[in-house]
């Protein structure tokens, strides 16, 4: 099982990651990016099972990846997790529009994110 964690900030990216290890899941193989374009490379060359998303990142945002990934087959049933500050109804209306599986406003906690990856990597 492959989680791939997305956010510019590395704090955050350390976060997700720590939680997740928490979860003592030693088949899960966490890898990162610090922003979209560097995540649709890993996601060009790796079997991703998971990805925990930011939507403010330079190259390429969130939402901006989400619209490509869902107009290829390969990554129509990816499951993304938005994990973002944007906490707007709106935003959250649009990133689901869009095709984000699921939406996370910042701060998060190792609750949320363990019973999120209960839900999406059963």
């Amino acid at each position: 099982m492959k989680i791939l964690v997305v956010d510019d900030s590395m704090i955050m990216r350390n976060i997700i990651k720590n939680i997740i290890s928490m979860k003592q899941m030693s088949e899960a193989v966490i890898m990162e990016a610090p922003d979209g374009k560097d995540a649709f490379e890993i996601l060009e060359r790796e079997d991703i099972d998971l990805l925990f998303l930011d939507w403010n990142m330079p190259e390429l945002n969130g939402l901006d990846l989400v619209k490509i990934l869902r107009k290829m087959d390969k990554y129509k049933l990816l499951p993304i997790l938005m994990v973002t500050a944007e906490a707007a109804k709106y935003n959250v209306m649009e990133a689901i529009k869009e095709g984000v599986t699921d939406y996370i406003v910042k701060p998060i906690t190792d609750k949320m994110i363990l019973k999120k990856i209960e839900i999406y990597l059963k």
